[in-house]
């Protein structure tokens, strides 16, 4: 199976590009932006040296579905998805802050309060709780935008105290985050999932905040299956997840976290597909529909490059 890792496009109009963990990002005459979906896989914000075939589909697909279902909600950049592979939108100018909202402890928010921390981005957290435990109400605990490296937490208050979104602009994306969150948690209840915790990325253009870039993919999100919940989270047991945290999992069963001295396993072509597998998976409890892998005689990027300037002639403004 083939996997598309690396871009290198010209397309008509194009002022630059910019090479992102997953996502190759065009900027067409500082008006348009062509997000590639590569098959790039990356955990503990480092990028795995194998690509993962469909995987770049899948994130796309389902973060065009959705932001097709929330724009009665919250304006987003979404244009066309000229490419399986491809989302076509409107540029905007980035806040460097991620929104990330918590409904259940868990993942690296239960590891910090494992350790003792109760407070998580100036949230302060009850004494008592236990992992998988869902919170009274869903808590936001921003990072900042890092392009290399690790993102850091950070407050509210820190974010407008320092700069780096006005206390208007926040006020947004804070309301803008839990209307998205609510109606992913509804969506997601009618499929029999749990919609634990998410990420949002918002930019702004001519004076509007933008949900921009993907959503309630499995790399930005996780899931758990709503059958068994109660039951396992009394026993203390782990949850049936729909996320990528089995690929940080298997990671940290073979010693690797990031950290200094640490390195990367092998990803073997059988695991490599095996990821690709639990990505349809995940798209298909997701979305509720089969998937349809989008084959043919072209070459990945050849097939992209033709279909993204077909869009673009259509998109000349």
């Amino acid at each position: 199976m083939k996997a598309l890792t690396r871009t290198d496009f010209n397309f008509p109009g194009q002022k630059e590009v910019y090479h992102g963990k997953v996502r190759d990002v065009y900027n067409i005459n500082d008006d348009i932006l062509v997000m590639v979906a590569t098959d790039r896989i990356s955990a503990f914000d480092v990028v795995l040296p194998k690509g993962i075939p469909f995987k770049g589909q899948v994130l796309n697909q389902i973060a065009a579905k959705f932001l097709d279902a929330s724009k009665n909600v919250v304006p987003n950049w979404k244009l066309a998805t000229p490419d399986p592979m491809v989302t076509v939108g409107l540029k905007c100018e980035g806040f460097r802050v991620e929104m990330i909202i918590r409904g259940y402890l868990t993942g690296s928010a239960w590891r910090e309060y494992k350790a003792g921390n109760r407070e998580i981005c100036g949230v302060k957290l009850p004494d008592g709780m236990k992992e998988n435990e869902k919170f009274p109400r869903p808590i936001i605990t921003p990072t900042t935008k890092a392009d290399e490296g690790h993102d850091e937490n950070i407050s509210k208050e820190e974010i407008i105290s320092q700069g780096l979104v006005s206390k208007e602009d926040y006020e947004v994306m804070e309301e803008y985050t839990y209307e998205l969150f609510n109606l992913g948690t509804e969506k997601k209840n009618k499929k029999g999932l749990i919609l634990v915790d998410t990420k949002y990325e918002f930019g702004k253009r001519d004076g509007k905040v933008y949900l921009i870039d993907e959503v309630h993919t499995p790399d930005s999100s996780r899931y758990f299956y709503a059958e068994g919940y109660q039951e396992k989270f009394l026993k203390g047991e782990p949850q049936r997840q729909l996320s990528k945290e089995f690929v940080r999992q298997w990671l940290i069963d073979h010693n690797f976290m990031n950290q200094p001295g640490q390195t990367m396993p092998e990803i073997t072509d059988e695991f490599a597909e095996s990821i690709s597998e639990r990505y349809i998976e995940l798209y298909e409890h997701i979305v509720g529909e089969k998937f349809n892998k989008e084959t043919s005689d072209e070459d990945l990027a050849a097939r992209i490059e033709k279909n993204v300037t077909e869009c673009l002639k259509t998109l000349k403004r």
